[in-house]
């Protein structure tokens, strides 16, 4: 089984400072929808690891934000894919969790739920956290330049982008993975 980790804001969707806290704030980035369904066609388990402090901020709660999966969920299958797992922290920076990346306990939860080892596996991310999440879980660290991944070019030093792949959205980073 092949398995891919995506994170949501700045891959998936655009990304707010003020946070997604409804479905209508909740707007796919050009492609993105059709790039799951290809990694689905293509026999992907597709997972997304996510934090969402906005629970924790009181911004919104877990009913607000089950809906916006649901509705990202169904995107995706009305694209022809699937979204096997979706999987969230919904603590804030201060509250210490193992769940919050650059945690791994995310990538443990996605172990557990399908039985895979997440080592080697790509995860796509927009930022330093995404990328120091994906190493200590032992993924392959993937950054796309939508989100906040061109100031994370830009701001990073370069050990921390070291042998990490840059591609400009999710839909280029699968076609790039589909032809391997």
């Amino acid at each position: 089984m092949k398995l891919i980790i995506l994170d949501r804001d700045g891959v998936i969707n655009e990304d707010s400072d003020d946070y997604i806290k409804s479905v209508e704030e909740w707007i796919p980035i050009p492609g993105s929808i059709e790039a799951i369904a290809r990694l689905s066609k293509a026999g992907y388990i597709v997972t997304v690891a996510t934090n969402q402090s906005g629970i924790g901020r009181k911004l919104l709660d877990e009913y607000e934000l089950a809906v916006i999966h649901q509705s990202m969920c169904d995107r995706v299958e009305e694209a022809g894919g699937c979204i096997n797992g979706v999987f969230f922290c919904p603590h804030r920076p201060d509250e210490g969790c193992t769940c919050r990346k650059p945690g791994i306990g995310l990538f443990t939860q996605i172990e557990c739920e399908f039985g895979i080892s997440v080592k080697n596996v790509p995860f796509v991310g927009d930022s330093l956290t995404d990328i120091a999440a994906a190493r200590m879980a032992g993924c392959t660290p993937v950054l796309v330049r939508t989100g906040k991944g061109v100031r994370t070019l830009l701001e990073a030093k370069p050990n921390e982008l070291a042998e990490v792949c840059a591609h400009q959205d999710l839909s280029s980073f699968v076609d790039s993975l589909l032809k391997q």
